[in-house]
This record gives structure tokens, C-alpha cells and sequence, in this order.
């Protein structure tokens, strides 16, 4: 299945049916992509929340690891039906990855939410599955800190009508400023 444009917008293409016109045929028939493209536009995909250790509200540290992850609330599957003519179709979107801009020119993509940093780990250790490493600080930055932002990617699972697919690719986004900063050591004798 691709998406092929109608109307105002892309249309999911299921095999055996023509992109042609999206209403009812001669019969009263349904295409099921209609129905498809209706189910999938009443999904309510949340919007990521980024978090980070150090707390985002802190500066990051310039060579010290920055853990990142999205709140847990936010990356979990979602679901919705849409009927059509009697044609009833179930959409479930699954968050896949998490695709971060760091701000500083670098990025990131994460197979998943992140881990959140605990105690557990040491205060130098990096992120299992979801971090990075400034190499430099945002003091030059516009507002002395970087744009940092996260697309999660959603694939949506569908089934009804007598068939099945899939509608890859939705994101939502996020963004927030981090300041980086850099620690001088003073050596004493």
C-alpha cells in the first residue's frame, strides 16, 4: 500500500482499487481507503514531551553525557475506528522512533522512548539507547542556548473491510532550548 493523492489530500492505496474517485461506486460500495484516510485523520498522536538529565532546566555540560527521552505519557499506542457505509476500519498508531535535532548540528535517532536517568547509573555514564555529547557550548547561541527538538515517528496498523495494511511515517514533534555550558577546572598545588 502507497499513498496516492485525492482531494485535499494523500489517500492511502489499498491493492485491488482505483485512486480515482473517493466516493461510494454505482453499488454504494465504500472504498475502503476512504474509510482508511477517515480512521487514520481521527488519530490524536500526542505530543512528545522531552526530557533530558541534566533536568532541562539546567544547563548541559560540554563533554558530559546528556541523557534524553520522551515522557513515557507521550509513547504508547493509540487507537481509533471509522465507518463508512457500512465498511468499519480499525487504525492503531505505534510510535517507532525518536528523531532528535540537537541544535548544535549534530542528531540523534532512537529505536525508542529513551531511558530515563537514575541513580542507578553513574554520574559519567551515557545513555543506554538515547543520548549525546556536546562539544561545545551555546554561549554564542541566539539566547545563549541551542534549539533543540525530537520528531517521533508513528506507523499506523490498519484492518477492516477484509484487509489489512499499513500508513507509515506520521510525526509529531517537539522542540525546547537548551543551554550548554562549559566547565573550566582550576588546578591548585
Amino acid at each position: 500500500m502507497g499513498l496516492v493523492k485525492a482531494g485535499k489530500g494523500l489517500l492511502p492505496r489499498v491493492d485491488g482499487e482505483e485512486p480515482n474517485d473517493p466516493k461510494a461506486d454505482a453499488k454504494g460500495h465504500v472504498p475502503v481507503r476512504i474509510v482508511v484516510q477517515r480512521a487514520v485523520s481521527r488519530l490524536k498522536l500526542p505530543k512528545p514531551v522531552i526530557r533530558t538529565s541534566p533536568r532541562e532546566d539546567f544547563a548541559q555540560v560540554v563533554n558530559v553525557p546528556t541523557w534524553m527521552w520522551v515522557e513515557r505519557g507521550t509513547w504508547g499506542p493509540v487507537t481509533t475506528s471509522a465507518a463508512v457505509g457500512g465498511v468499519e476500519v480499525t487504525a492503531t498508531a505505534r510510535p517507532r522512533r525518536s528523531v532528535w535535532s540537537m541544535g548544535d548540528g549534530g542528531s540523534v535517532v532512537c529505536q525508542g522512548p529513551g531511558t530515563p536517568y537514575s541513580a542507578r547509573f553513574g554520574p559519567n555514564a551515557s545513555s543506554p539507547d538515547c543520548g549525546y555529547t556536546y562539544r561545545r557550548a551555546s554561549t554564542s547561541e541566539p539566547g545563549k542556548a541551542f534549539s533543540v527538538s525530537v520528531r517521533v515517528v508513528w506507523d499506523v496498523e490498519w484492518k477492516g473491510g477484509g484487509r489489512s495494511g499499513v500508513v507509515p511515517g506520521l510525526a509529531m514533534s517537539a522542540e525546547r532550548r537548551l543551554e550548554v555550558d562549559e566547565v573550566q577546572a582550576v588546578v591548585t598545588s
